[in-house]
């Protein structure tokens, strides 16, 4: 299991406290603003908006929250105007890391970002050093407990899908950036409930790391992951499954 997959599925582990879920809201209504910005008001036409959306509401994010930040992206409401960054660099072990930021002040979000790296032994690089080892694809997670594998593999297959893996507590369904919202919409109207899904950068090759730089990369992932301007980050880190389970009990 990759560096994504175990990652997502410590976080899982963990669930949310209530006392994160305000972060994880600011989190959500940024991208929802960002993503109306971007292409509109109206999540029928805007696939990336759609998405952000139905993430916000698996949350349970209130409607009118919802609403409201759709409202701020096309002008119909004041709002801060966020800019989208990547940032690049390397992790303990040399693992390649990738982290999508929304900001309204890049010096000041930078210097943080390369802080933390410094404090868990790695190094923020250069625009484009490690962004080409990752591919954009679909990522679908399905409880285990709410369908039969075969019948799964057959209906995510026809729809479209790459990849069928059994983890820890779920399926995770891997498609093409261009079949991700096929294949989560022929899941749903198969009565099955979707558990999570997203459009992750998934990596292509792995860093195995030993028992300290394991421990030190996960404390930067869930570092960078706490930051407020941070939205998403992706590694490509691999840990053994019992040291993993050690790591993150």
């Amino acid at each position: 299991m990759s560096g994504h997959s175990k990652w997502a599925t410590i976080k899982r582990k963990k669930g949310k406290l209530d006392a994160q879920r305000g972060r994880m809201f600011t989190k959500l209504i940024k991208e929802i603003t960002v993503a109306a910005r971007a292409g509109g008001g109206d999540a029928e036409s805007n696939a990336r908006l759609r998405t952000a959306v139905a993430t916000a509401k698996a949350a349970n994010m209130p409607a009118d929250n919802i609403k409201k930040a759709i409202q701020k992206g096309t002008g119909e409401l004041p709002g801060v105007a966020y800019e989208e960054v990547n940032y690049e660099g390397y992790g303990p072990g040399g693992v390649a890391v990738l982290i999508e930021v929304l900001t309204d002040n890049k010096n000041r979000t930078v210097a943080e970002i390369r802080h933390l790296f410094s404090k868990r032994g790695g190094n923020l690089g250069e625009t484009g050093c490690v962004g080409w080892m990752f591919e954009s694809k679909g990522l679908v997670h399905i409880n285990k407990s709410s369908v039969d594998e075969d019948k799964l593999l057959d209906i995510v297959l026809e729809a479209g899908a790459s990849d069928l893996a059994t983890l820890s507590d779920v399926f995770e369904v891997t498609t093409p950036f261009e079949a991700f919202d096929r294949v989560k919409v022929a899941v749903e109207k198969a009565g099955i409930s979707v558990s999570d899904a997203e459009v992750s950068m998934v990596p292509q090759t792995t860093v195995k790391l030993d028992e300290n730089k394991a421990s030190s990369m996960l404390k930067l992932m869930e570092e960078l992951e706490d930051h407020d301007d941070v939205q998403k980050v992706y590694a490509n880190f691999d840990i053994d499954d019992e040291l993993m389970e050690k790591l993150s009990a």
